[in-house]
């Protein structure tokens, strides 16, 4: 039975969760990261519209995704708790608005930015929606399809700017790519029995916590050296540099001490998630501050 709605704001704010508002404001900055970087000729209105076309077709995406887990949600603690699994808002709500937003979002970007980031888009949209999401309850290697469109945005923003696919916005797409992987192991090991619950197929439930702990500390030391690619081919420097250094070596050391832990330790997971978050969020600031120190801001 439907739960009653106790207000037009509350159904407002239900539907604004179907397109998880956290993960789109990622995406928003990652994307912004991207044209800012580039340094193309984007006029300002087709900078709005890269921004607007990702965002919609992640939340598109997003909307779609919970209308397929609607039922696997009611088994995690996380998720039950949202508008579908809660019962507050019909399935069909979600499936209208994510087939609503993907129908928007791509035209968006073909016709006012360039084919190029629409077909990266389209990439984005389609393969979180019909590869990822029902692959998830089948294999763990879902985590590394799951990882290409959530890397996709950044190199959006640079195909947006520059109309090109380019060595700079492979290494921005690399970086998010290999930065997904310890993130989202992290949070595999320390939410584990959701996972177990709703039917999730991860690695530390298929292989064990101490194979997922390799696995965040090999592909932490393979992120480090990838995020200098930026300064080599001279997008970035000498502060980008040292921050980059610093936010990886703290990051590489954060995920090492897994390596050595014979029992599975949730406390451990949980401060390589939060470090990753640290690590993202300075690594992008950084790049920020070394564009505005070389003279390079819009």
């Amino acid at each position: 039975m439907m739960a009653q709605v106790s207000s037009p704001l509350d159904l407002l704010r239900d539907v604004i969760a179907l397109t998880k508002p956290r993960l789109s404001s990622l995406v928003l900055c990652t994307t912004a990261g991207g044209i800012w970087l580039a340094h193309g000729t984007l006029a300002r209105w087709s900078s709005v519209a890269a921004l607007a076309g990702t965002t919609l077709a992640v939340a598109g995406a997003h909307a779609l995704n919970c209308y397929i887990e609607r039922d696997i949600d009611r088994f995690m603690a996380r998720t039950r708790g949202r508008p579908l699994p809660a019962g507050r808002l019909e399935p069909r709500v979600a499936l209208v608005l994510g087939i609503a937003l993907a129908t928007v979002s791509i035209p968006l970007l073909w016709v006012a930015v360039n084919p190029i980031t629409a077909v990266l888009g389209a990439l984005a949209l389609g393969s979180y929606v019909l590869v990822y999401t029902p692959m998830k309850t089948r294999s763990p290697a879902a985590l590394y399809v799951g990882a290409v469109p959530g890397a996709l945005p950044p190199l959006m923003g640079w195909t947006a700017a520059t109309g090109r696919v380019e060595g700079a916005g492979l290494v921005l797409f690399a970086v998010l790519f290999l930065w997904q992987l310890p993130h989202f192991l992290a949070i595999a090991i320390y939410r584990k029995d959701d996972y177990a619950a709703a039917g999730m197929k991860t690695l530390p439930i298929v292989r064990g916590d101490a194979v997922a702990r390799r696995h965040i500390a090999l592909w932490t030391l393979a992120l480090v050296p990838v995020s200098f690619g930026l300064p080599l081919l001279g997008v970035a420097g000498w502060f980008y540099s040292a921050a980059a250094a610093i936010l990886g070596g703290v990051f590489v050391a954060k995920t090492l001490p897994g390596l050595r832990a014979k029992e599975p330790d949730e406390g451990h997971a949980r401060g390589v998630f939060l470090f990753s978050l640290v690590y993202l969020t300075g690594l992008f600031l950084a790049l920020i501050v070394d564009a505005a120190l070389r003279g390079h801001g819009r």
